[in-house]
């Protein structure tokens, strides 16, 4: 028992670390490329972060990160009372950790004379774009976010349920833009601004998700049952459980067959190395589902 407790305590500590890592490091390329390619061609940020960009081109002594964290301080504590204590906090630190390396990072470019990109702006809000969407999604890929309009976009969710968090996402970024439009008193600015949203996002996926529209799972584990309740419960998939026997090994175990959206499988992939550290899961595309809860089969199909 007391060898079982410390081995949960070792992998608790390496778990924090980890996080920490790819947290600092994606908030790293996030901040960079704001600072090299954003800030210096006026092209504002979706969410939060273009925000506090319009706030430091209308009052340049605003820090850009100080601004966001603060902007970011009442959808926390919305987030504490409506979302999740877990949810919160872990957004909170994330939060935090952006704002101080956008400032950081600021004062490095301007202590070490490193130069700022002030080009052609097509390449800016690509390159800018390519950085935060690889930033985000390494902090995605741990579980937490930076907050902003994901929490905005969760916290709406919740007054119409009926709409999409992708919808609710793309209002909130929209009406960024538009005012960043109005600010720059440029119509390029909020072209060139969806243009690295479009580019963020993109990488984002790629990243996150791979090319396909769909995932299978084929998870190798001795805890099935655990582990299909857990997903059935917490993300609304079904699971097919089926039993196995391993040929060099000669161990019984269960393979579990999950299909599910590629946004989902981050989470569902926590969920299993959470429950079963020693689980070999195999991640393949599904290019098209058909089903419920997917794409309904075609009239004519037979």
């Amino acid at each position: 028992m007391k060898k079982s407790k410390s081995l949960k305590k070792n992998l608790n500590i390496k778990t924090v670390i980890t996080d920490n890592i790819y947290f600092v490091i994606g908030c790293a390329l996030y901040s960079f490329g704001v600072n090299i390619f954003a800030i210096p061609n006026n092209i504002a940020q979706s969410g939060i972060t273009g925000v506090a960009i319009i706030i430091n081109y209308l009052f340049p002594q605003c820090p850009v990160g100080l601004t966001g964290f603060i902007l970011n301080i009442p959808l926390i504590i919305l987030a504490w009372i409506f979302i999740g204590k877990a949810f919160t906090l872990k957004t909170l630190w994330v939060t935090t950790i952006l704002s101080a390396e956008i400032d950081i990072a600021a004062k490095l470019i301007d202590r070490f004379n490193i130069s700022l990109y002030n080009g052609d702006k097509l390449l800016a809000a690509l390159f800018c774009g390519a950085m935060c969407g690889a930033g985000i999604a390494l902090i995605i890929v741990r579980g937490a976010t930076s907050g902003g309009t994901d929490v905005l976009g969760r916290l709406l969710k919740k007054i119409w349920p009926h709409m999409t968090m992708g919808t609710m996402i793309l209002v909130c970024d929209t009406a960024v833009v538009l005012a960043a439009a109005i600010v720059f008193r440029s119509v390029d600015s909020a072209m060139y601004a969806a243009i690295l949203i479009f580019a963020s996002s993109e990488v984002m996926d790629r990243i996150l998700y791979g090319s396909g529209n769909g995932k299978m799972l084929y998870i190798f584990t001795d805890k099935g049952e655990e582990i299909s309740q857990y997903i059935v419960k917490h993300s609304r998939r079904g699971v097919t459980v089926l039993d196995g026997k391993g040929a060099y090994t000669g161990e019984s175990k269960n393979l579990l067959i999950c299909v599910a959206r590629s946004h989902e499988i981050p989470k569902l992939r926590r969920y299993v190395k959470e429950i079963d550290p020693e689980s070999f899961v195999v991640l393949t595309e599904a290019n098209e589902i058909l089903g419920k809860g997917f794409n309904p089969p075609a009239a004519n199909d037979g």
